[in-house]
């Protein structure tokens, strides 16, 4: 009886520690304590806000390490060909000591290019001139986005204009990896104008026409060339291969064979973050 009362008691503190260290968010493994925050307008210490939608649909989410200094930020564009989906802290980056920012923008055909382009860059600009008050490193602000996402992280990467409007050079940015981007004219785009999804076009909003030799570290991933959107795989090979002949010694591809456009999100987050913690590393070495 005494053993049984000895055990029954141990039992129950066991319980008890388990409670208070995961609701305090200290974790029984040890995990981070981490914060989050919802609906931050990013546009509103640019300037006053009048449009309803800009209002309502260009707001950001930030998740981060509290008690933690230095820490890395993720800015993630979700997907949606443009006409859907909506900001996201995806599950695969909490709890992995860094900070994740969920980044809503208007949407085709309430609105066209390139409004959903501008969004992407005050919604980096914000964390530029934000991210430090949180704790984290504006050294370390990297860019990724699925699909639609990926897109809008290339082109705000690539074309220095969007960026250059808050004075910030796009090459501060430690690094860009898209998941499935498209590196040709996006196809909603391409739609605005009155072209098929099947008539490839590289204009000004193309990453393509934008590749130089001094842009950020680059890592191109996709799904399987045989099950991918479209032509996705091979953008993103023209696109490795043009960055790379344009003298840029830092753009990668990585193919995911076996998964689909949907599907290759899943397995390309451990590369998001191996990239980031490899990256940090040597930002904070030099």
């Amino acid at each position: 009886m005494k053993l049984e009362s000895t055990l029954h008691c141990k039992l129950i503190y066991s319980v008890c520690l388990f409670f208070v260290f995961t609701f305090t968010g200290i974790g029984v493994f040890g995990q981070q304590a981490s914060e989050r925050k919802n609906d931050i307008s990013y546009y509103s210490e640019s300037k006053p806000i009048t449009d309803e939608y800009i209002k309502s649909q260009c707001k950001l989410d930030i998740y981060y390490p509290r008690d933690t200094k230095n820490f890395a930020t993720i800015v993630w564009f979700h997907g949606g060909g443009i006409t859907g989906g909506r900001k996201e802290i995806p599950r695969e980056l909490i709890d992995k000591g860094v900070a994740v920012i969920g980044v809503g923008y208007r949407l085709s055909p309430k609105a066209t290019a390139p409004a959903y382009i501008e969004d992407a860059a005050a919604a980096v600009a914000w964390v530029f001139k934000n991210i430090e008050s949180f704790g984290g490193n504006k050294e370390l602000i990297f860019v990724s986005g699925h699909s639609a996402g990926g897109y809008l992280g290339m082109m705000i990467t690539l074309d220095k204009q969007y960026l250059g409007k808050y004075n910030i050079d796009p090459n501060q940015i430690a690094g860009l990896i898209p998941f499935s981007g498209q590196a040709i004219t996006h196809f909603t785009v391409r739609q605005e104008m009155g072209i098929k999804d099947t008539q490839p076009t590289i204009d000004k909003y193309a990453p393509l026409y934008h590749v130089r030799a001094d842009a950020p570290p680059i890592l191109l991933i996709t799904g399987d060339r045989e099950q991918e959107l479209l032509g996705r795989y091979e953008e993103n090979a023209y696109l490795n291969r043009m960055m790379k002949l344009a003298g840029h010694k830092s753009t990668r591809l990585f193919e995911l064979q076996g998964f689909d456009h949907g599907g290759m999100a899943v397995p390309a987050f451990p590369l998001l973050l191996k990239e980031v913690n490899v990256l940090k590393k040597a930002i904070l070495e030099h």
